[in-house]
């Protein structure tokens, strides 16, 4: 019998294009954090060749995260690219739009403009790189839009490593579980699983019906099998896949999932469905 092969969605993806490996080894935000992990060795394709290795391995759709900082390190938003690439590959791709939440009301108008005249599906925020946590008074603004358009925020939780200004705190998922009290109508998807707090990302995600998160960066981390085990039990319709490419090679991170001793319903559903279900496509695979 022939086996059928696993959907994908890849719940964070950003396209290697030189312009993004140059960029992102450049930034103010992660220059040293390159050099500690890597990602100078990071090989650049053009974009349809990138397309076709997404076909190759499998994967339907990536959502391409944006990030804007620009306040707190005075680098330029990629959102342009972003844009570039969901219109140029509008089957392949989806965008959320990165918002600086110190931009104040000009922050507010520009959501109301990426989702209603770009078509972006969410809004993407960092708390670790603006420097205060999830749940300050900045971000509710941006909370309160997002539940009046019915998109989704993708939260990043987790901390690079030696960048500058940034400490561990505005990455606690405790102050996503204060944002999912105080908007239970918010879909929130914590990027990185909160790493390094394991227990408290997922039993943020049990006791909120609207908070989703995925594990990228950490497959093969120290507590990967305590995820692992509450993908297989409780948080099973919570968690999606994402494989933080280019910063992890798209591969890699399949190959970590492959060796995760995940049941088959489970599986279907972080890899798949539960993503499919978050964008408003549907569990089954028929929009």
């Amino acid at each position: 019998m022939t086996q059928t092969r696993q959907k994908v969605i890849d719940f964070r993806f950003r396209p290697n294009t030189p312009e993004i490996i140059n960029g992102i080894k450049n930034s103010a935000m992660f220059k040293a954090a390159c050099k500690a992990i890597g990602f100078d060795a990071r090989q650049a394709q053009p974009l349809p060749e990138i397309v076709a290795g997404l076909d190759r391995l499998g994967v339907e759709l990536g959502v391409i995260t944006g990030r804007d900082c620009e306040t707190t390190y005075g680098f330029p938003a990629n959102n342009p690219s972003v844009l570039e690439f969901c219109r140029a590959y509008p089957e392949k791709f989806v965008g959320f739009w990165g918002i600086d939440p110190h931009k104040k009301m000009a922050a507010v108008r520009e959501v109301e403009r990426a989702v209603r005249e770009l078509g972006m599906k969410g809004i993407a925020i960092d708390p670790y790189l603006a420097h205060i946590p999830a749940s300050e008074a900045r971000f509710y603004p941006l909370y309160a839009k997002c539940c009046e358009l019915g998109v989704p925020v993708f939260i990043t939780m987790a901390p690079p490593p030696q960048v500058p200004g940034a400490i561990l705190e505005y990455a606690d998922p405790r102050d996503v579980d204060k944002v999912a009290r105080d908007f239970p109508e918010l879909v929130l998807i914590m990027s990185h699983g909160g790493y390094p707090f394991v227990n408290e990302s997922i039993y943020t995600c049990l006791r909120n019906a609207n908070v989703y998160m995925d594990i990228s960066e950490y497959e093969r981390a120290p507590m990967v099998d305590v995820y692992v085990q509450a993908m297989n039990g409780s948080i099973a319709d919570k968690v999606v896949f994402a494989s933080a490419h280019p910063f992890v090679e798209l591969a890699d991170a399949l190959e970590a999932y492959a060796a995760f001793p995940l049941r088959e319903d489970a599986r279907r559903k972080v890899m798949y469905e539960n993503a499919r279900r978050i964008l408003g496509l549907g569990a089954d695979g028929n929009a």
